[in-house]
């Protein structure tokens, strides 16, 4: 059996895990806007660690982060165009979805960009707060509503993970060279 069809089947056992009670659950953690609270602890914590000067040039390489990952994942997925399962006949009528979105499946825009900044944040914060390990969470429980949800592929998850993680350390090491430019 190949990879694609056990992708499927894990979709199918995971999506169905579900019920209609954790439903409203899933969809509010699947809406960025409900991530504001979060991402504001993260610019507090930010100008509170590096000040107004370097903690604007933090903030100003956040928005190119996520203006980057979106762009980037937008590009792979119109080059790959994997179905959604939602919209995969194979396997749509096995799955509990609540939203249908008509966009392509992989890879994760929630998992790669949402990785990619938790990532680069920790990456940035590690010395200054021990806690800040704990916003992994948002990322893994961010791309998991997207299974739950039936709108992506455990391989459409994982890629996103991986990429996210791979381009925030990249991107912290050139932060570091601008940052040692603008800052020494």
């Amino acid at each position: 059996m190949n990879i694609i069809q056990k992708d499927k089947e894990l979709l199918i056992f995971l999506n169905n895990l579900g019920n209609e009670y954790w439903d409203p659950f899933w969809l509010m953690v699947t809406d960025q806007r409900n991530w504001i609270p979060l991402f504001l602890l993260i610019i507090f914590l930010i100008f509170k660690q590096f000040g107004w000067k370097k903690g604007g040039l933090v903030l100003i390489a956040m928005i190119v982060l996520v203006a980057f990952s979106d762009q980037f994942t937008n590009l792979i997925k119109n080059s790959i165009q994997r179905i959604r399962p939602n919209n995969d006949t194979a396997i749509k009528y096995q799955l509990r979805t609540l939203i249908s979105p008509q966009s392509f499946s992989f890879m994760s825009g929630h998992a790669t960009t949402s990785t990619f900044f938790t990532v680069f944040v920790i990456l940035l914060l590690k010395e200054a707060y021990k806690f800040i390990y704990f916003l992994i969470l948002f990322p893994l429980i961010f791309a998991y509503s997207r299974l739950y949800l039936g709108i992506h592929f455990p391989i459409d998850i994982l890629v996103g993970i991986l990429i996210g993680t791979f381009f925030a350390f990249i991107y912290h090491y050139l932060f570091n060279k601008l940052d040692k430019r603008l800052f020494s």
